[in-house]
């Protein structure tokens, strides 16, 4: 046999060994996603969701007002050394 020869049968296997892998894999997905659905409890599914928080058009100024200062003095710093 070639070394090209023997090149394409071990990546045939290795093939092999990777799709096997991949179903696997795709089995456990396949268990964790039927767990979920069937009302198994995750750490998610226990833990209460928090309302999200409203920033208002004053308070995102601020912030942008504040990291635009902290850009312009690292630029300062950056052009006096």
């Amino acid at each position: 046999m070639t070394g090209i020869a023997k090149t394409i049968v071990r990546l045939r296997e290795e093939h092999r060994e990777a799709q096997k892998q991949v179903q696997k894999l795709e089995e456990a997905i396949s268990i964790l996603e039927q767990l979920t659905r069937s009302g198994g409890t995750t750490v998610h599914a226990r833990a209460p969701r928090r309302a999200r928080r409203k920033l208002s058009a004053a308070g995102r100024r601020r912030i942008s007002l504040a990291q635009k200062a902290r850009w312009a003095k690292i630029r300062q710093a950056s052009k006096a050394a």
